[in-house]
């Protein structure tokens, strides 16, 4: 593991992740909690795919682990996408 695959890094790309979450309703519901995480700038949900993406931008480094067990104590999983797409 190295520092960029455990951590978000402020900018405007931010991190990916796949979750099983379904429907709006549960989108929404992760959505509000990750928002109130310390640095956490903005969340973008693409429901045109599935299994769904969340991409969390920050404005200070955050752990991906810290957003993973957020989202499981929720009842749902969080997996971090590939940084580089081959």
């Amino acid at each position: 593991m190295s520092f960029l695959s455990e951590n978000v890094i402020p900018g405007n790309h931010g991190k990916t992740f796949g979750t099983n979450a379904k429907s709006g309703m549960e989108l929404q519901r992760i959505m509000l909690s990750l928002i109130r995480l310390k640095g956490i700038k903005d969340i973008v949900v693409n429901t045109e795919i599935f299994p769904r993406e969340i991409t969390v931008r920050t404005t200070a480094i955050v752990e991906v682990r810290e957003i993973q067990n957020l989202i499981k104590s929720l009842g749902y999983h969080a997996i971090p996408k590939s940084m580089f797409h081959f």
